[in-house]
């Protein structure tokens, strides 16, 4: 850390709360500046321990990595458990259980290798690619419903619509359900963060999970080709999946995969408006669109920090002391502009030759549903300027206001149009 120089507490509490609207990345610039590793008020309620930011990309990595020093369930560390109520500030067991489940991105092995053993023998590549056809029609649907207007708020016609279409459809909702779970995973993510939970957010959860809890049971009667059905069919040598763990499965694929896609579609569309010179290149050549979605993934990503670590053990990371229990939030956002790893990691470039970047995360928790995200990020932004070439936005750009959803950077409305 430069000499005289303080951690600006108020700003970065607020990145992570969900409460700052402010452009944060000059504030990750000068974090970067600062130290590779910087201690931070504890974000997440009271607590004896010490929590750390990692800002660049190299430390992150090991942090996401390197499972013998960092764990994701404090449960061996804390044994009073205080740490699953810390995340959200709240003692509500519902708040806590959405957080520390039996969900792939909440467990360390060998219960994480065991769960995604059997997970990945339905969530496969073939599968996720076979999908295709089905986010392409939705895709074209939602925007048959707007042309003739020749404006939409792309948010709400297209960005929010077709991701929680696609996963509704994937894990077996009726189509007349699509709505309920839509406003459930809305009300959700905008209302819960790190060391933050709004007052409507515990009923939410609980209606949501009843609500699959009766669809799971309703599938076990009656299967069909859907996610569900396939994970209630798993039996590997007499394991599977309980209830528990399939609803933390789906839990974790509803609001991950829908609010973190959306954010994609949205976010990357105001930052391809913001510089159209990149956009231009990717009308003149839809060819570029997959690499596109990497740069917009790795400029500006759905995710502001990854799941919280904790030292299983004393730790020297980036010149710093990390102690056993003290809690290590990698800054994805800001590793993402590390300027040791990108070259003018500043600026957009949609023609980038990217080797990495932490937008899914890394390690055994990458996001199971990358695979997913990348096609429907390739589809939409395709299908968008196939149709609509001359997209431009249809506010004054200082009128565009962010929102945040999971304590992450996105819009609630984006009016367009064409």
């Amino acid at each position: 850390m430069q000499q005289g120089q303080k951690v600006p507490e108020q700003a970065i509490l607020g990145v992570l709360s969900g409460k700052s609207g402010d452009n944060p990345f000059p504030l990750f610039a000068q974090m970067r500046e600062m130290g590779t590793v910087i201690p931070i008020p504890f974000p997440m309620g009271a607590s004896n321990n010490q929590a750390w930011i990692v800002t660049r990309m190299e430390e992150a990595m090991k942090v996401l990595k390197d499972q013998a020093h960092f764990c994701v369930n404090p449960a061996s560390i804390h044994e009073n458990g205080e740490s699953k109520q810390s995340l959200t500030g709240s003692e509500d067991p519902a708040a806590a259980d959405f957080f520390l489940t039996n969900s792939l991105n909440a467990i360390d092995e060998p219960d994480h290798r065991r769960l995604r053993s059997l997970v990945s023998k339905a969530f496969t590549p073939k599968f996720m690619e076979g999908l295709r056809p089905r986010v392409q029609e939705i895709a074209n649907e939602l925007l048959d419903q707007v042309e003739e207007k020749g404006e939409m708020d792309l948010v709400k016609d297209y960005a929010n619509p077709l991701p929680i279409n696609v996963i509704s459809d994937m894990i077996g909702v009726p189509k007349s359900d699509h709505g309920k779970i839509h406003i459930w995973s809305e009300k959700i993510a905008n209302g819960l963060g790190l060391g933050r939970l709004d007052a409507e957010v515990s009923e939410n959860l609980k209606e949501f999970s009843e609500y699959m809890r009766g669809l799971i049971e309703q599938k076990r009667q009656n299967p069909g080709d859907d996610l569900i059905s396939q994970l209630n069919a798993i039996d590997d040598l007499g394991d599977r999946l309980n209830e528990s763990e399939l609803l933390s499965m789906l839990q974790l694929l509803i609001f991950a995969g829908h609010e973190t896609t959306s954010t994609l579609i949205s976010t990357g569309t105001l930052m391809l408006l913001d510089h159209p010179e990149q956009l231009a290149l990717l009308k003149e050549n839809h060819a570029l669109i997959p690499g596109a979605v990497e740069e917009l993934l790795r400029f500006h990503g759905p995710s502001t920090i990854a799941g919280p670590r904790y030292a299983k053990e004393d730790i020297e990371l980036g010149g710093q002391l990390i102690k056993k229990g003290d809690v290590v939030l990698p800054l994805l956002k800001s590793a993402n502009r590390d300027e040791r790893i990108f070259a003018d990691s500043d600026e957009l470039d949609v023609t980038r030759n990217m080797k990495r970047h932490l937008a899914f995360g890394q390690g055994i928790h990458m996001c199971l549903g990358a695979p997913l995200a990348r096609v429907e990020g390739d589809i939409a932004f395709t299908t968008l300027l196939k149709r609509f070439p001359d997209l431009r936005l249809g506010i004054p750009r200082e009128d565009v206001k962010w929102e945040f959803k999971l304590a992450a950077q996105g819009l609630g409305t984006l009016p367009v149009t064409f």
